[in-house]
């Protein structure tokens, strides 16, 4: 019989702009200390000092190599313990998460460590026959393959989501963000860097400059409503959670893995990956209690969140990153996805949210993919 997997530690550095406060660090360096906190949150929750049976993290734009590797290495764990680095782009980090489960699900016993990392300011720029460019392709030729900035705005015209609400959706994120760092609902979940005791996104005045910021593509049908304040911020970061049997928890609190799911969908209109996603789990939203998104692009996150039934003109429900989200915290790739359980672990398990309290974490995925996974406190 499978052992139903359950998040007993979750943590997370500061989130901080490209060129920023991070930015001599690279992914490893950024993984490293995270991996050893939820090693040692685990420990103590579960009264279990155990062999740690592998490492996954998610990375999209990193030096190559096994990154797992490389940061389980440097967070001191025995050198038995192997590790292994996966590639979703966006959804990376949950995406690692998912792998980590279910191993266990299959009988592994051991504990896991698994989440993502991205340093942005250090990717390193790529060739092809002397040529640099950005990222590799989404897909093939034949195939869309719009950058996320560009499939946002075309999501924007599709779904016809006007620059107002797109502005109004970005503002909220703000709002909530400065509210929960100034009350400290940060402050468990991270792990301190030198230079970086916080996340720098977070800012009270950008709601009132929003509608200063250019359109991005002015040529487009509606002419132009994605903007640099109603898109993330591109940011280094890292995030992971600890897993463990059900069994093996003992008392520790966390949140159970009830059920995962990764989709594709049109590449054309990659933002759209989410819903598929969240549907395919089957789940009657109006039992989840708290629900994170990565917002790469408002445009995006209101498109997915309409067809959920979770907005409809300027209402969001209250559910939904009810802290702020990447909007405001900015976006490190391959780790948002994995921020995405950090922060349902914070809302629900530290927060004291009863047994059986359902939450979801899902993202859109460049190149048409969707993840998506349910958890439920346990206690």
């Amino acid at each position: 019989m499978s052992e139903i997997p359950v998040v007993v530690a979750a943590r997370r550095t500061p989130i901080t702009v490209k060129g920023g406060a991070l930015a001599r660090l690279g992914a490893a360096d950024l993984a490293a200390p995270v991996i050893q906190a939820c090693v040692d949150d685990a420990a103590r929750a579960t009264g279990s000092t155990g062999p740690v049976g592998d490492v996954v993290l998610g990375n999209c734009m990193g030096p190559g190599g096994n990154i797992a590797r490389v940061s389980a290495l440097a967070a001191g764990l025995d050198v038995a313990v192997p590790g292994m680095t996966v590639d979703r782009q966006c959804g990376s980090g949950l995406a690692a998460i998912m792998t980590a489960a279910e191993a266990i699900r299959a009988g592994d016993g051991r504990l896991r460590v698994a989440g993502g990392v991205e340093s942005t300011s250090t990717a390193p720029t790529r060739t092809a026959n002397g040529v640099s460019y950005a990222r590799a392709p989404f897909a093939p030729p034949g195939h869309p393959d719009p950058d996320m900035v560009r499939a946002a705005q075309d999501l924007a015209v599709h779904d016809r989501i006007t620059r107002a609400r797109q502005d109004a959706y970005a503002a909220r994120s703000h709002r909530l963000a400065v509210r929960t760092r100034a009350m400290g609902g940060f402050a468990d979940e991270l792990v301190r860097l030198d230079g970086a005791p916080a996340d720098d996104g977070p800012r009270e005045r950008i709601p009132k400059m929003l509608n200063r910021f250019p359109a991005l593509f002015p040529d487009a049908a509606d002419g132009g409503t994605v903007t640099a304040g109603n898109s993330c911020r591109d940011s280094d970061g890292a995030a992971a959670v600890a897993i463990v049997p059900a069994g093996a928890r003992g008392d520790a609190p966390g949140l159970a893995i009830l059920a995962t799911t990764t989709v594709g969908c049109d590449p054309a209109l990659p933002g759209l990956g989410a819903v598929a996603a969240v549907e395919s789990l089957g789940l009657d939203l109006a039992d989840v209690a708290a629900i994170e998104i990565v917002e790469a692009f408002a445009a995006q996150t209101l498109a997915g969140l309409t067809r959920l039934g979770l907005a409809g003109g300027a209402d969001v429900d209250p559910r939904v990153c009810a802290d702020g989200g990447a909007l405001a915290l900015g976006h490190p790739w391959a780790a948002s996805a994995a921020v995405s359980v950090v922060r349902l672990f914070s809302r629900l398990v530290r927060s004291g949210a009863p047994a059986g309290t359902l939450g979801l974490a899902t993202a859109a995925v460049g190149g048409g993919l969707g993840v998506a996974a349910l958890f439920q406190v346990v206690r």
